[in-house]
């Protein structure tokens, strides 16, 4: 890290997902200088003065991790802030200001998180990225700059999908079939086994009562997945319904940006994408190539602040872009920084 704290970061790339935050300090040349992860800083869940105070805390610690001395915050010259819940332009609004109020870069370019996962995934600086981790949101990119998301990306707005739904339809199909209103399914057994509980509808009391919080729903989702490999109906069903709305996300972003005809690469980016299931890939990939035949189906490889990191370079244009891309690239990674390609 000794050499690292020689070369001043120029950008600050943070990710600021709903379960979790990473920062990186980067320089021109695609240095990795030092990479954090911790908590959400999301205003929407934690307020902005949290969150914001969240931040400096962990920019205080990459500087530490770069070798700088304790107290000494570098000042990056771009900070990137790729942000859950930078939904509508009041969101962006009151970003900007909080983060300029901040001052831990000298200017700042405020994003929708989902445009993270695009750039990071893609060596094109445009496309669509469908995002489903705990909830669902789709960011796309067209060639000549027009950008597209959805807003706010949850169930009031039609958007279904990603880990909290697929443990709540889990859950609901689990307390259904116990009662004799829809098929018997493993998941009788499984969902309430989780909590270690009995019954699926002693999930559904402890809910109730506040004794098991709402949003831990999300954890149910590898074992639906699971389920649904072991040959499991009611939970092939489930898995398959999420497919189809991964693929409706990328056509409502492909047909807004009119780029059904193009070659162009489609990244799914966040936790439900990590799965091994084949069956669920091939019907997200197959769905998408009905639409957008040219289109290249990625599954996110890289921790999505790759991509935060990448836009801010993308604005400096440096000598030697696309080393310095390279280089991120290889040094920026969840199994260096995080101990696992599955870290989430």
């Amino acid at each position: 890290m000794a050499e690292a704290a020689r070369r001043p970061p120029t950008v600050l790339a943070v990710d600021g997902g709903n379960s979790k935050t990473d920062v990186a300090l980067v320089d021109d040349s695609g240095r990795l200088l030092a990479a954090v992860r911790g908590p959400t800083t999301s205003h929407q869940a934690v307020g902005l003065e949290r969150g914001l105070a969240t931040l400096g805390r962990l920019l205080d610690e990459a500087a530490q991790r770069a070798g700088l001395p304790p107290g000494q915050r570098p000042m990056a010259d771009l900070g990137v802030f790729c942000l859950a819940g930078a939904d509508f332009p009041s969101d962006l609004r009151v970003l900007r200001f909080g983060l300029g109020r901040a001052g831990l870069a000298s200017s700042n370019l405020v994003f929708n998180d989902g445009f993270a996962g695009l750039r990071a995934g893609s060596s094109r600086k445009w496309g669509v990225a469908v995002i489903m981790g705990r909830g669902v949101n789709v960011a796309g990119v067209a060639p000549d700059g027009r950008t597209y998301i959805h807003a706010p990306g949850d169930p009031t707005s039609g958007d279904w999908g990603g880990g909290g739904e697929v443990g709540t339809r889990a859950l609901a199909a689990a307390v259904r079939a116990r009662d004799g209103r829809a098929p018997r399914t493993a998941l009788e057994r499984l969902v309430p086994a989780y909590f270690g509980l009995t019954r699926p509808l002693d999930v559904t009391r402890e809910i109730y009562q506040g004794r098991i919080g709402e949003r831990r729903l999300d954890e149910l989702a590898p074992m639906v997945f699971e389920a649904a490999g072991a040959g499991d109906a009611v939970a092939r069903g489930i898995v398959d319904w999420l497919a189809d709305e991964a693929v409706l996300l990328a056509r409502s972003a492909i047909r807004h940006l009119r780029l059904a005809r193009l070659e162009l690469d489609v990244v799914l980016s966040g936790g439900i994408f990590r799965t091994m299931d084949s069956s669920f890939h091939e019907r997200v990939r197959g769905g998408i190539l009905r639409f957008a035949p040219q289109a290249t189906v990625l599954p996110l490889k890289a921790p999505p602040v790759v991509g935060a990191a990448l836009l801010g370079l993308d604005r400096r244009e440096p000598p030697n872009r696309e080393e310095a891309e390279k280089r991120l690239r290889a040094e920026l990674t969840y199994e260096r920084l995080f101990g696992s390609i599955l870290a989430a």
